[in-house]
């Protein structure tokens, strides 16, 4: 028989909304709870250095390490999906940009018919969580876990950049996060002392010491056990043995836009006939679940740099060598900082209320963004090493996909299929992009600076040409959200307090509930939804 302990809220997913869900609930001491996280502690210190980032996101650990289905519209290419696995979720592997999107996002939210969610109704849950360690402003929190900070960068190509856009005629904007989100500048972060603040070091680290929290790491959870209506429980294994855990108040999923609907699927809970279809019983037909899926595509832009002064030079073995003991020991050197420092929300007609394109500009080439051993007997022509790269996307996809299962085994992966530029809208969106972002490139601030445009490359003109460039090359920007909706239509999966429809005791809080995208980066967006469940449930809301 299994063994069973009793709890009063059980979280799934020890992620960016899990963590901060554990943490609020778990203040109170007459609260017992639990929280399950199907990978393992995230204790590896290389993972702590911020340009690390873009080697380990490769890697298998603490990853899920996804992969799409082959996708229509890229050329039946799949997609790499890396997706958080251990505690702290996907805020262990990701770029670490604090962007909470446009305020027009979230009152778009409210006029879906969702009180409670118009960027009045969310700005305090972001302050909550925010520490700030710069800006002291109205928009911002001090006083949060969540330790954010400027961009800690020194490369010269960053402010050219801006200089560039400037010459464009965009504004500059010294906070994406302030009053308004249009123009060029640098992102914030979540770093700490130049080092990665996750949300398990933000919410988990500090209150490991509660008694009435139990977080168990490699717990997978199977089901939710439903029982009259209600959730009354969760199945997991954990060293190798079957495990039930009932919940006398609430279950809580918050594992994220791929886990939390192939959790809910696995527990009956889904559209009746793809259920039926894995031999599982429907408990509840919500035909929306895994439905929604919408993610930020993107294409990369690069261009060679005459002078020698981009990342290449840092990234040399000997440099790097210092550079990881520097890091790791006092906090500064160029492994504190993130390649991807500036970047822009841009608009591509100006009718628009907001932006619909953001950029991300790195002073290196992807190619050349790696550990390399100097060669004192070749002496290759500076544009063979030195460039610059842009990533270009919008930041309000028309397009739809959706999370299915593959198995009712838990240990299979679900199918994934994202559709990137499906409708006409986003390719035409794309194309846009990508020819303001050459005006950009083309103004007199790179002039000292700017070499052959490497990709798509000056041959590839015309909206055909840039369609079939953008077919193969196109990619994800690693944002996938919205497969269990917040609405009150067909399609939603959970009402505006993050409670599944048709079960009682039952909530998903994480990036997954969002019924439109976030204009931007979803890790900050992701936090503040942990935040607003939490404020929900101890509301008794």
């Amino acid at each position: 028989m299994p063994s069973t302990e009793t709890y009063d809220f059980i979280i799934v997913g020890a992620g960016s909304a899990g963590c901060v869900l554990a943490n609020r609930l778990s203040a109170n001491p007459d609260h017992k709870v639990l929280l399950l996280e199907a990978g393992g502690r995230d204790s590896n210190p290389l993972f702590r250095l911020p340009m690390l980032m873009g080697k380990l996101f490769q890697s298998g650990i603490y990853n899920w390490h996804y992969h799409t289905e082959p996708e229509p519209f890229l050329n039946n290419r799949s997609l790499y999906w890396p997706r958080g696995k251990a505690l702290g979720g996907s805020s262990t592997i990701n770029g670490m940009i604090y962007v909470r999107g446009n305020r027009h996002d979230y009152d778009r939210w409210a006029q879906m018919g969702l009180p409670g969610w118009s960027y009045e109704d969310v700005l305090p849950a972001f302050r909550r969580s925010e520490g700030h360690i710069q800006r002291k402003d109205a928009p911002h929190g001090t006083e949060g876990e969540l330790t954010v900070c400027r961009a800690r960068g020194w490369n010269p190509l960053l402010d050219v950049f801006s200089a560039a856009g400037a010459e464009a005629g965009y504004p500059m904007n010294d906070d994406f996060n302030g009053d308004e989100q249009e123009g060029f500048g640098k992102f914030d972060f979540t770093i700490k002392d130049g080092k990665r603040w996750s949300t398990s070091y933000a919410f988990l680290r500090p209150i490991a010491g509660r008694k009435n929290l139990t977080v168990l790491t490699k717990a997978l959870t199977q089901r939710i056990i439903v029982a009259d209506g209600r959730a009354r429980g969760v199945e997991f294994t954990h060293n190798g043995a079957l495990h039930i855990a009932q919940a006398e108040r609430e279950v809580v999923v918050s594992a994220g836009a791929v886990n939390s609907p192939q959790i809910l699927l696995l527990s009956g809970i889904g559209p009746a006939n793809e259920l039926a279809e894995h031999g599982i019983k429907p408990i509840h037909n919500l035909p929306g679940v895994g439905k929604n899926l919408q993610d930020h595509v993107d294409c990369v832009l690069s261009y060679e740099c005459t002078q020698p002064i981009t990342l290449f030079s840092d990234l040399r073995v000997d440099r790097l060598t210092w550079s990881l003991v520097e890091g790791m020991l006092f906090g500064r050197g160029i492994t504190t900082t993130f390649p991807y420092e500036a970047g822009a929300f841009i608009k591509s007609r100006s009718d628009l209320v907001a932006p619909d394109i953001q950029l991300h500009f790195m002073p290196a080439l992807e190619k050349t963004a790696n550990l390399h051993f100097p060669n004192p007997f070749k002496r290759a022509a500076v544009e063979a090493n030195h460039g610059f790269t842009l990533r270009v996307g919008p930041v309000n996809p028309e397009s739809r996909g959706a999370i299915t299962l593959a198995s009712a085994d838990p240990r299979m992966p679900p199918r994934i299929q994202a559709n990137y530029l499906e409708t006409e809208f986003d390719r035409q969106t794309m194309i846009a992009g990508i020819r303001l972002t050459r005006e950009i490139i083309n103004q007199p601030a790179f002039d000292a600076y700017r070499g052959r445009e490497l990709a798509p490359g000056p041959q590839v003109e015309t909206d055909a040409d840039l369609v079939e460039w953008l077919k193969a090359t196109a990619m994800t920007t690693f944002h996938p959200v919205g497969t269990c909706k917040m609405g009150n239509d067909e399609w939603a999966v959970v009402d505006a307090r993050l409670r599944v429809h048709g079960i009682d005791g039952l909530r998903v809080a994480d990036a997954s509930i969002m019924p439109i995208i976030s204009s931007g980066n979803t890790n900050a967006p992701a936090i503040m939804i942990g935040e607003k469940c939490a404020e929900f449930i101890l509301n008794a809301a």
